[in-house]
């Protein structure tokens, strides 16, 4: 893992998701795509299972820092980062359908959980939070898949040619 490249793509990400997203948000209920659980389940599927709970959790920190509390959202993306890391070893997570469907569950998972901690935590939650938690999830899993090949170049991961690994 190259962590230079990984903490200028992150803070890059970061800055982008915070500012610039709003251009192509559905404005009626501020839905937009979550660069950084994208981030997320790319490098649950590409880096090894260590790197992957790593970067799970630096990316959470990253989440929480523009989200309206601290914490929730470093415990549910390392804990959902971690548990894709591990059930990558199992199924293998190539094909951009099965992309779109990891981002789209570890995104609504993660996003229930960020939920009940800032609830537990006594922070208010904006109305039709459930509507918001599909939208951002689906609007993520189709765009997702997409950005994973300028991440791998970003990132300079080597991938196999001819689906051998």
């Amino acid at each position: 893992m190259r962590w230079f490249r990984f903490a200028v793509f992150i803070l890059t990400v970061t800055v982008l998701q915070a500012s610039l997203l709003d251009i192509i948000a559905v404005t009626a209920l501020n839905i937009k795509p979550d660069l950084l659980l994208i981030l997320l389940v790319f490098f649950a599927i590409y880096c090894n299972t260590s790197e992957a709970i790593i970067t799970s959790f630096t990316i959470g920190f990253a989440a929480d820092i523009i989200g309206p509390a601290m914490g929730p959202q470093i415990i549910s993306f390392g804990l959902f980062g971690t548990a894709l890391a591990y059930l990558h070893q199992v199924i293998a997570i190539r094909k951009m359908s099965y992309q779109s469907a990891a981002i789209f569950i570890t995104g609504f998972l993660a996003g229930v959980v960020v939920y009940l901690l800032t609830y537990l935590k006594g922070q208010p939650s904006g109305a039709n939070i459930y509507a918001v938690l599909f939208g951002t999830s689906l609007y993520s899993a189709l765009v997702g898949p997409f950005l994973f090949l300028p991440s791998v170049w970003w990132m300079r991961i080597k991938t196999p040619r001819f689906g051998r690994y």
